[in-house]
């Protein structure tokens, strides 16, 4: 696997206002690790990952299964060896009050959950649009083994992804950093 998916805390950063969706995710030392450059306008998503913002290498990539799916699928796959890491599947209707998210594995069985907080929080997310930071938790059978918590600034949108207490590594990190991807691509246009 790569080095740069040694991390358990990652910080995602992207300009709110550019017209295109960049990701940059740093390690805990405040050093840039990944870049992600999101297509506008695209009907499937296809979101690249690389080691840098020269985009010379390709670490990971996000696809959506389908054209615009309201339970919409992405396939996470490592793009040095081309193997499939596992999936995230949008829970559409339950997505309507709090943001839900299912973990798949290779063979597309459910082995976790991505969600939000609380409901309460959620609900009153939905109303002060960008003004309550959010915060998700991913779940593998039932531990918690990620907290991804969006810090409050106008300008960028930040994600902290912190994986340190996932200490039996349940939770492949590629996966972890395609959920902060998606989380600020595709609920981030929500909000």
């Amino acid at each position: 696997m790569n080095p740069v998916f040694q991390f358990n805390q990652y910080t995602l950063r992207r300009q709110v206002f550019a017209l295109t969706g960049k990701f940059r995710f740093y390690d805990p030392g405040g050093r840039l690790v990944m870049f992600s450059e999101q297509k506008m306008f695209r009907l499937r998503e296809d979101i690249r990952v690389y080691a840098d913002e020269s985009k010379s290498q390709e670490v990971l990539m996000i696809k959506a299964r389908q054209i615009i799916d309201f339970s919409a699928a992405y396939d996470v796959v490592d793009s040095a060896t081309g193997m499939k890491v596992g999936a995230l599947r949008r829970r559409g209707l339950k997505s309507l009050l709090r943001d839900e998210w299912e973990v798949l594995d290779v063979g597309d069985n459910v082995i976790g959950l991505l969600f939000e907080d609380s409901m309460g929080m959620a609900l009153l997310r939905r109303f002060l649009t960008g003004l309550i930071p959010q915060n998700y938790d991913i779940t593998i059978g039932g531990a918690r083994v990620a907290d991804l918590r969006q810090n409050f600034n106008p300008f960028t949108y930040q994600l902290t992804m912190d994986f340190s207490m996932d200490v039996a590594h349940q939770l492949d990190r590629r996966l972890g950093v395609a959920a902060g991807i998606l989380l600020a691509a595709v609920e981030g246009r929500q909000s």
